[in-house]
């Protein structure tokens, strides 16, 4: 089955149209767009019309190309800024009416789990691999392997959260950066098992656009970035480098998105920290992630029926 999954994340909003045989994924096509949805959702827990606006109009984009691909079924996944909000649901009760699409507003257990099993379409997990998945609004650490999970967690620790609440100097300042640290460390310590694994998985924005960083490469390139492993003394120099510079340098970076400039610093930071609290030297990216979990959820879902709009359709902002 052909199946399109949209993952409505806090910093961006990604397309990926997949054939699904027998729990096996074949990319057709994967899109991502930088849409800040979670702006502002920390302080007023509210999505506010202007990010709202930049989705709708992915969305319009990601619908047209899903169904030029043939896609059966659609699945859209809403995770950290849509829980927080108290417009969430009826936010996706406009994108169901809207396009057409399914949603699933996870839990952070569920977006853990999920991101697990998206990562495990490509990889062969040894035992006792942590997961690493830094979002906008949340970060999800899950501990497991081939026989299934130790442990797993979802921490409102996300690159767009925290650079919403401490890193508001351009570049950051030292005190900044130091705060912003010190928050990471105290709920890893309040919610994280004091474990030290040997193997470590990173998935999504921030990391994937760190490894391509450590690389080098003039231009982002996911053949290259999936399975390179980033080296914590390689974090710790690419943010150095990162808060050394203005804004408007590091949006002229090779290889890191514009866009995702302006919270790739206090992605960093909590990639550095988590690091350290499991005592890792090295992580491997993978550009599989919850996206690909996603499109093998999308791939059981009954056919969708033509119905009334669901509540909250036309209301959430």
């Amino acid at each position: 089955m052909r199946v399109a999954a949209v993952d409505l994340g806090s910093n961006s909003t990604r397309l990926l149209v997949a054939d699904v045989d027998d729990g096996r994924l074949q990319e057709v096509a994967r899109r991502l767009k930088v849409t800040r949805l979670g702006e502002g959702v920390d302080e007023r827990r509210r999505l506010l019309p202007a990010p709202i606006a930049r989705v709708r109009n992915v969305l319009t984009d990601f619908r047209r190309e899903s169904e030029q691909l043939g896609a059966e079924r659609t699945l859209a996944i809403a995770t950290s800024a849509v829980r927080d909000a108290e417009n969430g649901e009826a936010f996706l009760g406009e994108i169901e009416w809207s396009y057409g699409f399914q949603t699933r507003l996870l839990s952070g257990h569920e977006e853990a789990l999920l991101t697990f099993r998206g990562v495990s379409t490509a990889l062969e997990l040894s035992e006792d691999t942590v997961v690493v998945d830094i979002g906008g609004g949340s970060t999800e650490l899950v501990l497991g392997g081939p026989d299934g999970l130790r442990f797993h967690d979802s921490l409102d620790l996300g690159c767009v959260r925290l650079s919403e609440r401490f890193l508001h100097s351009d570049p950051p300042t030292g005190d900044e950066l130091s705060a912003c640290a010190a928050a990471v460390r105290a709920l890893l310590a309040k919610r994280v098992p004091d474990v030290r694994t040997a193997a470590a998985i990173g998935v999504a924005g921030t990391i994937t656009s760190l490894a391509a960083l450590d690389l080098g490469l003039a231009e982002y390139d996911p053949d290259k970035v999936h399975g390179h492993r980033l080296s914590r003394a390689g974090v710790v120099e690419q943010l150095a480098r990162l808060t050394a510079l203005p804004l408007a340098q590091r949006r002229e970076l090779p290889a890191l998105d514009p866009d995702r400039a302006p919270v790739i610093v206090a992605g960093a930071v909590i990639l550095r920290e988590t690091l350290n609290h499991f005592g890792l030297e090295v992580l491997e990216a993978s550009e599989r992630d919850i996206l690909d979990g996603a499109a093998l959820e999308a791939a059981s879902l009954p056919e969708r029926k033509e119905g009334a709009a669901p509540p909250g359709a036309y209301t959430c902002c």
